[in-house]
């Protein structure tokens, strides 16, 4: 890799941000591709590197004729879980095993516990106050789950003024209704609640704590998966 291509990867890794590159196999050319910042580059090359980002998988394809190397430098999948309670002990260890960095925030001690939440990092802080010290980026997932607006509603107002590419609220359609009208009158636009995911979970009929996370778990990856295609909600 081109040492000024390098520097420029080195400094997204820094600052997590997504970005790609393309690397011509016949004449070592190379191209730096950032989400936003692709004017000058032909659709197929912007297409190709998409694919590679979102698919978290390097990738070599033919474009116009000319075989390209697209390698994708992606930070690290981040799940943040407002809420200790049965569904998130179903939750985190999915999450894990998918590849996310998984942080719990609680600030009731009796359930942000070790036991309750082995080898898994704890935050006691305030939502809000976790919530800012964690700075959710393009590669988060947010979801509340402790049906208390007291605990939900701080750490949602942080969620969705950042970057997270999922914002998921655990209770039911009269529950959310509520949800977004304390958000609306606490001043955020209706684009930032509609980012929102509530009901949280695909509509699959989930009842216990296990299958109501996996129902979570599936709407998160559709997310990050079909970043161009609204997940259904319940």
């Amino acid at each position: 890799m081109k040492l000024q291509t390098l520097e420029s990867v080195i400094a997204a890794r820094r600052d997590g941000t997504r970005v790609a590159v393309l690397t011509d196999l016949e004449t070592g050319e190379q191209i730096f591709y950032e989400p936003g910042a692709e004017d000058s580059l032909s659709e197929e090359l912007i297409q190709a590197a998409q694919t590679a980002l979102r698919g978290d998988k390097s990738v070599s394809t033919e474009i116009q004729g000319r075989r390209w190397f697209v390698q994708q430098f992606n930070p690290p999948l981040r799940m943040i879980v407002v809420g200790a309670v049965h569904i998130a002990q179903a939750l985190v260890p999915m999450a894990s095993i998918a590849g996310y960095g998984v942080t719990v925030v609680d600030p009731r001690r009796a359930f942000a516990s070790d036991v309750r939440f082995p080898d898994v990092t704890v935050s006691t802080a305030w939502p809000d106050e976790a919530m800012s010290e964690l700075r959710p980026d393009s590669r988060t997932a947010v979801v509340t789950l402790t049906h208390d607006p007291k605990l939900d509603d701080p750490a949602l107002e942080v969620a969705l003024k950042s970057d997270a590419f999922y914002i998921g609220c655990l209770g039911s359609r009269k529950t959310h209704a509520a949800r977004l009208e304390r958000l609306a009158e606490s001043g955020l636009a209706d684009a930032g609640r509609e980012r929102i995911c509530g009901p949280v979970g695909l509509n699959i009929g989930a009842s216990s704590p296990a299958e109501i996370a996996i129902s979570i778990m599936g709407q998160i990856t559709a997310t990050l998966r079909q970043s161009d295609i609204k997940p259904p909600v319940s």
